[in-house]
C-alpha cells in the first residue's frame, strides 16, 4: 500500500486500514507542548486521536497537499483544518516517515510553526 492510500483511508475514518499500513513497532511523534503532543505506538494511536477528536468536536480535516517518497522515506505536506472552541483553526505541517517493507515504521510531525500548532490545539 502506498503512503497516499494509507492517508486516504485515514481521511475516510478507517483507522484500522491506516494502521495496517504501519509496522507493528511504528512510533508516532508529535512535537511541542500541546494537547496532542507526545510519542505514540500502534497500540496507543487512539491516545493521539482522542484529544484531536475531542478538541475539534469531530471537525478535524487533514488535506494531503503533496507526497514525496522513495522505498525508504517519505514526506507529506499537509493542511490541517478544524474548529476548536468555536474558532476556525488551520496550519500547515509535514509528516516525515521512514518506511520498512512498504509500511510506515516511523512517523514524525513537523509543523511549519510549533507556536501556531500549540495555539491551535491548546495546552495539555
Amino acid at each position: 500500500m502506498c503512503i497516499r492510500d494509507s492517508y486516504g483511508l485515514f481521511a475516510q475514518g478507517d483507522i484500522e486500514g491506516f494502521l495496517a499500513g504501519c509496522t507493528d513497532d511504528v512510533t508516532f511523534t508529535v512535537p511541542g507542548n500541546a494537547a496532542v503532543s507526545g510519542e505514540f505506538t500502534k497500540a496507543t494511536f487512539m491516545d493521539l486521536l482522542a484529544p484531536v477528536m475531542e478538541r475539534s468536536g469531530g471537525t478535524f480535516e487533514e488535506h494531503v497537499l503533496d507526497v514525496f517518497a522513495n522505498d525508504e522515506h517519505g514526506v507529506l505536506l499537509l493542511l490541517h483544518r478544524f474548529t476548536r472552541d468555536g474558532t476556525p483553526r488551520q496550519y500547515r505541517t509535514a509528516h516525515i516517515v521512514e518506511l520498512r517493507d512498504g509500511l510506515i515504521a516511523k512517523w514524525n510531525e513537523h509543523p511549519g510553526s510549533v507556536r501556531e500548532f500549540e495555539e491551535a490545539w491548546g495546552a495539555p
